[in-house]
């Protein structure tokens, strides 16, 4: 296979989420820290970084949800997920669901001019967020070779 041909690395089957994984991981985990950081530093302009940078995860994960369902569908035929395989799923979508939470909360307080009042659980809720995500990485590192046979 050439290594330039455009046409096999975007219809492969799997490749697509596989790439594309990486974006809101990292946008995320760099929303976090600089949300840690802007708390306590106080400093707006770490703020501002963190809400972008965790408005960019959420809206990379919709297409990161979608190539991942295709995967299933395309590779597995649809067929009954089990294991490593089901655990990633929900992972996956718990993952999804709390970097969509933690957006809501950067937009909401935003909007509202109050980034200091911010509820005290949320730094909380950011750590238990990228520990989930941490947990579905390791279990996609599983399924694709990347840390153990397949």
């Amino acid at each position: 296979m050439n290594p330039f041909d455009l046409k096999s690395a975007l219809l492969a089957k799997h490749a697509q989420h596989v790439v594309l994984i990486h974006f809101p991981i990292a946008l995320f985990i760099a929303g976090v820290a600089f949300d840690f950081l802007a708390q306590g530093t106080k400093r707006r302009a770490l703020a501002a970084v963190a809400y972008y940078n965790v408005l960019g995860a959420a809206w990379t994960v919709i297409p990161v949800l979608a190539t991942g369902i295709l995967a299933w569908q395309l590779q597995l035929e649809g067929q009954k997920l089990k294991g490593i395989l089901l655990l990633h799923l929900l992972f996956g979508c718990a993952s999804a669901m709390l970097i969509w939470l933690v957006c809501y909360l950067h937009i909401h307080l935003t909007k509202r001019q109050q980034e200091n009042s911010f509820p005290a659980f949320r730094l909380a809720l950011e750590t238990v967020a990228v520990l989930v995500i941490a947990l579905t990485g390791h279990l996609g590192g599983f399924l694709s070779g990347v840390n153990g046979p397949n």
